[in-house]
Order: C-alpha cells, then structure tokens, then sequence
C-alpha cells in the first residue's frame, strides 16, 4: 500500500470511529459491491459488539447495503424489527440488528462504490434526518477517497501489467557505449546501457522509476545486468564490462549471484541513485566479498547532487563518474569547471579514477583534457551500439 493510501486509510478509519461514536452505534462499516457480493473494506466496533472480518463478504442480495440501495429499506432505521421489509432477512433477528443507519457512496461518475453503514442490536428511537444527513456528508468525503484509491490502483495494475509484458517478452535490448582512456588512445571499457521497445515510448529511467513504485526494481534491473552479461564474451579481452544497479538492488543480495561465473576482475558496478542512503553499512558488506575477488565500483552522476557525495564517502568507490550536467557547461562555465576540477582533487585524495559521461564536443573534450581528465564517454567519443555492431563496425573515436 503506498504512502497516500496508507493516509486515506488512516482517514477513512477515523471517520469510522467519528460517526460511531457520534451516533452511539456499536459497529460502522464501509462495504464495497463487487461481483455479487458486499464485501467489508474498512470495520470499526465497539468492545464486545459484533465482530465483522475485513475482506469477509455475503451475498448482496441478502443484504441491508443492496436494499437500501435500491429503496427497498429506508436510509435510516430505528428499529428493524417494526420494518415487515427488514424482517425478510433472517440477520435482523439472528443478530439482531435494532438500529442501522445506511447511505450510498456514489464516484463521480455515478457508478455506486458500496455503503457507508452503522447499526447497533438494540433500536435507538433518537435517531433523526440530521443523522442521515451527517452520514451523506460522511459518505460523500470518504468516496471521494475511496475514489482515489480505486483510480490509483487501476493505474497500478496497468503499471505492472506492462512491466510483466516487457519482462516476460524481453521488450528491451542492451546497447555498449565505449568508455575511453584519451591519452592512451584506446577503449578501456563499456558501460551497459538498457534501451526499451515497449509503448509507451519512454526514457530508461523512467521505465526502472516505475518497476520501482511496483516492487519490480529488483527484477527489472537484474534482467538487465543478466542480458548485458551475455555480452561479456564478446567485448575485448582488455575492456571491463560496466553495470548499472540501484543501492535498493544490492541490499536484495541477489547480484553477487547472477555475476557468479564471470570475471570479476572484468566487471564495474555503477550505483545509480539519486536519493540518499540512510545506512551504507548492510550495502558495503554486500558489495565486500565481491570487491575482494576484483569487481570494481563506480558512484554515477557526481556533482547532479548531494546523494552522489554521500556515496562517494561512504562506499569509497575505484570510479567516479562526473555528470553530464557538469560536462555539457564545463568549457563555458566556470561554476561547472570549478566544481568539476574540485571533484577531480576530492577523487585523487580518495585514491578513485574519474571518467567524465555525456562528452559531445571537441571543447568540452578539450575543457576535460586540460583538467587532467583521461577517461571519458559520449556522443563525440562512441555511440552505444549493440554487440553485433561493435564487433562489425567499431566506435568512433576521436582524440587529438
């Protein structure tokens, strides 16, 4: 349940116990009408009073809810036994139900939710019309509520259906964009990229944020690495293999398991993430026996927040790779110029290489170069390509 659900709950339930109390009932409920049936969403009872199961249902037909619906019970009840209509029920004697107050929660389209309903066993003669009315207006907030958490969850189910398609089907392939030494004229590395072919058309990180509001993070981001891996075997002997994985994955303590089998020495795990970490503890000892047999780490898009710092104190990684923010100013800015070239100082006393991402222009090249930065990628320096185009026709490359 996500955290504006968890709210509407909260209010939902306090509106409950408010008109119970208010009304002095001993059971209120919200019943919604789903496949035949009325079934209990949301239960609020007195000590001792009946004991009504969320997610319980019955009939519909056999119900107050549906009669009172369709105006075969009035909305308000002071004593069920005097209603020839609501003896009919064998609940109003077996429970029995004396007083019970009930009114509709209608969407904005019409279409009926459920009840908003309350009753206690004995009958309450006091009850009048500013009851009911009070119940309405109560009615009335809570199915805008319950509105939302309908339309929230239709959005979900959606969401997860298409992620499951593009999972299961495999809608999305792997693109290796050259990491570059400059000075050494050479390709030293790949960074794995995901590229998506489902509709809707969208960028990568849009596609990974969602799997994560769905709890498909995990799964998503390991598919990736999964098929990235398979490209290993055809990339020079010499250039290392860069894989992209949320803090939230590795704390999963599945990755070190799908790189089992490959060469460590030949692997980089980039951390990608730009919220901050409230412990980095259980993430250091996860990634540990792996850094021990030669995987290498890099902290993604240093200087586009105080999330990426936080990651470089904490995980002390081999690589920092400075931001495409930084690099598309760096030759006309001095703001981004000066903090790239502070950055490049923090990664020498921390013992970490920099590789700049996003490089598209010979004077944002040229900037990078008299800042002491040898290692790069982007536009200017390599597309990513599929493996197949790699091998057929190599990256351009420029170095002057």
């Amino acid at each position: 349940m996500s955290a504006n659900h968890r709210s509407s709950h909260e209010i939902i339930m306090e509106t409950l116990h408010s008109v119970r109390t208010l009304l002095g009932m001993e059971v209120a409920f919200i019943s919604e009408f789903t496949g035949g049936c009325r079934v209990f969403r949301y239960v609020d009872s007195q000590k001792g009073a009946v004991s009504l199961c969320v997610g319980a249902g019955d009939p519909l037909e056999e119900s107050y809810c549906q009669r009172v619906v369709d105006g075969r019970l009035p909305e308000l009840i002071r004593d069920a036994t005097q209603i020839p209509e609501a003896l009919t029920l064998p609940v109003t004697i077996a429970l029995p139900v004396g007083a019970h107050l009930s009114v509709p929660i209608r969407f904005s389209d019409g279409h009926i939710y459920g009840t908003f309903c309350c009753f206690c066993t004995s009958p309450d003669s006091t009850l009048n019309d500013r009851d009911i009315r009070a119940m309405r207006l109560f009615a009335e907030v809570t199915g805008k509520l319950l509105e939302q958490q309908v339309s929230d969850e239709e959005a979900r189910n959606e969401l997860v259906t298409r992620l499951r398609d593009v999972l299961d089907a495999e809608r999305f392939t792997i693109v290796y964009q050259p990491i570059i030494h400059v000075a050494q004229h050479k390709i030293v590395g790949y960074e794995a990229l995901t590229r998506f072919s489902a509709e809707p058309v969208r960028t990568p990180d849009l596609w990974f944020n969602e799997a994560a509001t769905v709890g498909l993070q995990e799964e998503l981001e390991l598919a990736a690495i999964k098929k990235a891996l398979l490209g290993l075997a055809r990339l020079p002997e010499d250039a290392y293999l860069s894989l992209n994985v949320s803090p939230a994955t590795l704390l999963k303590g599945s990755v070190a398991s799908v790189l089992q089998g490959y060469p460590f020495e030949r692997l980089m795990l980039e951390v990608t993430e730009h919220a901050s970490v409230s412990d980095y503890s259980p993430i250091a000892t996860v990634l540990k026996p792996m850094r021990q047999r030669g995987l290498r780490l890099a902290v993604d898009d240093a200087g586009a927040g105080f999330a990426s710092f936080r990651h470089i104190l904490k995980l002390q990684p081999d690589v920092i790779k400075l931001d495409v923010s930084l690099i598309r100013k760096i030759d006309s800015d001095t703001g981004c110029r000066a903090l790239a070239a502070a950055l490049i100082r923090f990664a020498e006393e921390m013992g970490s290489k920099i590789v700049a991402e996003g490089v598209e222009t010979d004077a944002e090249l040229q900037a990078l170069r008299e800042l002491k930065v040898n290692k790069a990628q982007g536009y200017l320096l390599g597309r990513p390509a599929p493996i197949e185009a790699l091998q057929s026709e190599p990256a351009r490359r420029v170095f002057p």
